[in-house]
């Protein structure tokens, strides 16, 4: 046989098939589907609060809708901003947000790292008690919160907001723990045969162990005190300590007809969450899978 020829019983190279997995099965085709039409829906009422925050008035109620401004009414940003004080507002929710989700994020991971790996009387009943925290609707137990704010004279202070958002979240504690007790018990037993204390595991070994779970529940944190409407609304009475969600509020109390204008400053109030979860959504979608699977 001449080199370079092609044996007899040897096949030329074909196309290769694709595998089992590459193929689109209509059972996939039709979930895409239904995902794509769910986020469509999900987002509409956003798109359409973006897009109305630059209408007329006229185009607002227009029929048939109209999805694009035209013209584009940027005034309305600047007008919105200007008829209430944003920027105070702005500001009283970034550093109410900033402590309450530091403090959790302390608090939380400690009280879970208790629950998860150390031993003591009782813990197993405390534990089911923090849960049992979570099925108790805040509406319940706010008029007891505003009788003992009002007793310290906290009421119409950022302090009757934080300081109880601080100390306590079920939530937290509760998604913590379940990531801890997956981490094993021999990197403690090592640690302790080494002279480390349970602070020095904590701080050393537990927590840069979950920075995932950490950071998930840091922005649900973030977002939950950031939307924070009813607690503001009955304990705050002056418009300078106003947390944006009131000011929105009392926004749409002064401007009940101008709708542009409403729909101009919730858009700019939900710029912070939206941009935190599209950085973050990595974090989210991590923390979430690991401690589903951890416990």
């Amino acid at each position: 046989m001449e080199e370079g020829n092609i044996p007899l019983n040897q096949k030329k190279p074909g196309k290769l098939k694709p595998t089992q997995g590459s193929q689109l099965r209509p059972s996939r085709i039709a979930l895409h589907i239904a995902l794509i039409i769910g986020s469509i829906i999900m987002a509409g009422p956003f798109i359409w609060m973006a897009l109305s925050s630059l209408k007329s008035f006229e185009q607002i109620f227009a029929v048939p809708p109209v999805w694009i401004p035209d013209p584009f009414v940027w005034s309305n940003i600047t007008d919105s901003l200007s008829a209430m004080p944003f920027g105070r507002a702005y500001f009283n929710s970034f550093y109410i947000s900033f402590l309450v989700v530091t403090s959790q994020i302390l608090t939380c991971s400690m009280a879970a790292y208790a629950f998860a790996k150390i031993k003591f009387p009782g813990s197993r009943v405390l534990f089911i008690g923090f849960l049992a925290t979570m099925m108790v609707p805040m509406q319940v137990t706010l008029i007891p919160l505003y009788l003992i704010m009002d007793y310290i004279g906290w009421v119409n202070s950022h302090l009757s907001i934080l300081v109880p958002n601080m100390l306590f979240n079920a939530f937290g504690v509760f998604l913590l723990r379940q990531f801890i007790m997956g981490i094993p018990k021999e990197m403690e037993e090592a640690a302790v045969m080494d002279g480390a204390n349970p602070l020095f595991i904590y701080v050393k070994i537990i927590l840069p162990l979950i920075r995932p779970a950490l950071a998930a529940f840091g922005i649900f944190s973030f977002i939950g005190i950031w939307n924070n409407f009813i607690q503001p609304l009955v304990f705050l009475s002056d418009q300078s300590l106003y947390t944006v969600p009131l000011l929105l509020a009392t926004f749409k109390g002064l401007y009940v007809t101008n709708w542009p204008l409403m729909m101009a400053g919730a858009t700019i109030s939900v710029i912070p969450v939206l941009v935190i979860y599209v950085f973050a959504q990595r974090q989210i979608i991590e923390g979430i899978a690991l401690t589903g699977v951890k416990g």
